[in-house]
Parts: structure tokens; sequence; C-alpha cells
């Protein structure tokens, strides 16, 4: 069953998860016990059934979820016990590979066997969280892996199947956290508010979209429909997503754990870098974090520009070129991602070129809202490539 996605979904949730949750939290003993279970049951209902690996060999999808997440498990655990006796970096690239091989295999295996398929749904967001803690454990930030507690973040059922992508220090703050009575109501009032915003969006709003203006321009080929279709697909892409993020969040909170915002107000950015500071926030911060800024701090570090404002445009360029390709390996994805990654860098080489000029560092009103209505386009036009359209 595909989470978020139908009345059936909400229905058993409310039943068996939310009514216990909200029960659950105002007893500190067994709050994180129902957490446990919860994720448990709801891996079952969401993933019971058959996955086609070949066309000889089929396997439950639970298991292999199980699987996966157990060989996570592992690889952050044996790297952990390395961890501990010094730094490491060829054990500290071979987690991180390990780590990765199973997307990378879901990814590419397909390209030459189209018959091969081990993706479930939900793998790329594990993955970047198990990458996490393994980078979180060479940084020296985590120092131990209870199993329940890091398999809990893993699969934590909310935000499986579409994220937000989460931290393991940040969800590990939460876990160890022990809510008061106050915190518990505040925590059910953020459900609530999120989960209607979640109706609202993707139910409403985004079905609206999809149904009225979307759907007819489906096949638009002279200028002015792919135009029409741009703007549909927009507004639909970011409502849809943005609820089910709202959706996400809201559930974490019946539990305590407080899973990031993923938007922020997208479409009033006033250039690129503000976008991405708005738009799908935990994959912009983990791609900024974990690739951008240990690019460009190992370029500097090893002289391999001479200009440290080349080693930040290159950054730019392979974070969302490397973003492009974790959205698919379609020509369409890779496109969008290095179309941003040149935007990106465009930006930053004209705010270090005119960071003086009055006119493009202006606070007014009337500039601020070119700005805005010219990175909306900007935006829009990657996403019509994203969307496929194009190609």
């Amino acid at each position: 069953m595909i989470p978020y996605t139908s009345f059936l979904y909400f229905g058993i949730l409310l039943i068996y998860i939310v009514i216990p949750a909200i029960i659950a939290g105002f007893f500190k003993r067994i709050s994180k016990v129902w957490l446990v279970l919860a994720t448990v049951a709801m891996l079952v209902i969401q993933y019971y059934g058959p996955q086609q690996i070949t066309s000889n060999i089929s396997l439950n999808e639970l298991e292999l979820v199980a699987i996966y997440a157990v060989l996570q498990w592992l690889i952050a655990i044996l790297f952990l016990f390395v961890r501990r006796r010094g730094k490491n970096q060829p054990a500290f690239y071979a987690a991180v590979l390990l780590s990765l091989l199973p997307l990378l295999a879901a990814k590419f295996i397909p390209l030459f066997e189209p018959d091969y398929q081990i993706f479930f749904l939900g793998l790329s967001y594990i993955t970047f969280r198990s990458v996490d803690a393994v980078i979180g454990i060479h940084d020296g930030m985590i120092t131990s892996l209870p199993p329940i507690q890091y398999l809990t973040f893993l699969l934590f059922f909310p935000a499986i199947s579409s994220g937000p992508i989460d931290r393991y220090k940040r969800f590990e703050e939460d876990w160890k956290r022990q809510r008061t009575r106050s915190e518990v109501l505040s925590d059910l009032d953020g459900f609530v508010h999120r989960v209607f915003t979640g109706f609202l969006y993707k139910f409403i709003l985004a079905a609206l979209i999809k149904q009225y203006w979307l759907d007819p321009l489906a096949k638009a080929t002279s200028l002015q429909l792919t135009v029409s279709y741009m703007y549909a697909y927009t507004f639909y892409l970011f409502f849809d997503f943005a609820g089910y993020s709202a959706f996400a969040i809201g559930f974490s909170y019946l539990f305590g754990i407080h899973t990031p915002e993923n938007f922020n107000l997208p479409f009033l950015s006033r250039d690129i870098r503000d976008f991405w500071n708005r738009w799908h926030m935990s994959l912009s911060f983990w791609f900024r974090d974990h690739i951008y800024n240990r690019f460009v701090f190992t370029a500097l570090r090893n002289k391999w520009f001479k200009s440290r404002y080349t080693a930040s445009y290159v950054g730019y360029i392979l974070t969302m070129g490397l973003m492009g390709v974790w959205h698919g390996t379609a020509w369409h994805y890779i496109v969008y991602g290095f179309y941003h990654g040149i935007l990106l860098a465009l930006t930053a080489w004209l705010d270090r070129r005119f960071k003086g000029n009055r006119l493009l560092n202006s606070k007014a009103f009337i500039w601020q809202a070119v700005s805005i209505v010219l990175t909306f386009h900007l935006i829009a036009f990657g996403l019509l490539i994203f969307s496929g359209k194009l190609f």
C-alpha cells in the first residue's frame, strides 16, 4: 500500500496508529515502545507483497526491506568499530560505497538488464539516512548505534516513502527526549495542523490542478500550451509533494519526532540559491553539507584550482548534477541537475561580480518583485525539464 494516497490508508492510520499514539504519548515508558511497534506494523502494511527480482527470482518486498535495513546496520556498526581505533579514510570511502551500492544497483543495473528489479519505495530516502550515519561516525559525531534506535531511524514509517530526509543525530535527540504533558499537547497541535495542510495541498489543490489543468495539456505540442503545461506542472508538483511532506511531518509529531520541514514558500525566492534554501530543504541541505561543502573543502586544501571561487562553481555543478542522477538516470533528470548547477554557479558569479552594484542589491519593492518573478520562471522552466516534456 502506497502511503498517503488513499483514504483506506488514512483510515488504518487513524484507528490502529493515531488513537493509540495519542494515548501512549502521555505515558513516557510506552511511547517509544509504541513508536517501534507502529513502525513495524505500518511497514508490514506498506510492503507486504511479492517483489519480482528477476524472471526466475521473487521475494516478498517486506523481506527485501528487512534485508536492506540489516545490511545497512551491519555496514554502519562495522565502520563504527573501525572508527573507534582512529580515522581511516579508505574504510570511510568503503563504508559510503557499500551503503550506496543497493541504490546504485537499483538505478543502473536495469539500464543493462531491464528484467532485474531490486527497487522498493523509499530506497533513495533510506539510503541517504544510512549514508548520513556513516558520515556522522567518520566525523566523530556518532559514537554508538543501538540497533532498535538505528533501525527505527532508517525505517521510520511516516517519512520512509517520500521524505523528508532526517539526520541521525537530530532523530536521536528526539528519541531520547522525555516529553512533558505540554510538549505532547504541542505536538498534537502540530500533527493536526500539518495533516489538514496535507489534505488541502494534496487532495484538493494538487488534485484540482491535475484534473482540470495538467492532464488536459498532457499532449500539448504548441509553444503556448507547453508554457501553460509548465505552470500547471510547477504548481501541481509543489502542492502534491508539499502535501506528502506535511503528512510525514504531522504523523512524526505524534511520536515526538520532529521530522524537519521540507518547504518554506519556495516561489517567493529571490534567486536560485534562495530557492534551494526553501525547496525540498532536507534534500538540498543534505547535498550541501555532505557533498558541496566537503568537495570545496577538499579542493581548497589540495589546491585543485587556482581560485577558491572556481572550486565553488565546480562544486555547485557537481552537486546538482549528482542530485539530478539521484532523481533518475533518464536524460531529463540529468539535464535538470546540471541546469540548476549552472544557475547556482552563475548566481554566485553575479553576486561576486556585482556585489557593490546598488541596482542589483537594491531592497526596493519593485526590484524585489522583479527578482521573485524572474526566479520563479527559471524554477518553472527547470521543472518543465524535470517533467520530461521537453524530451
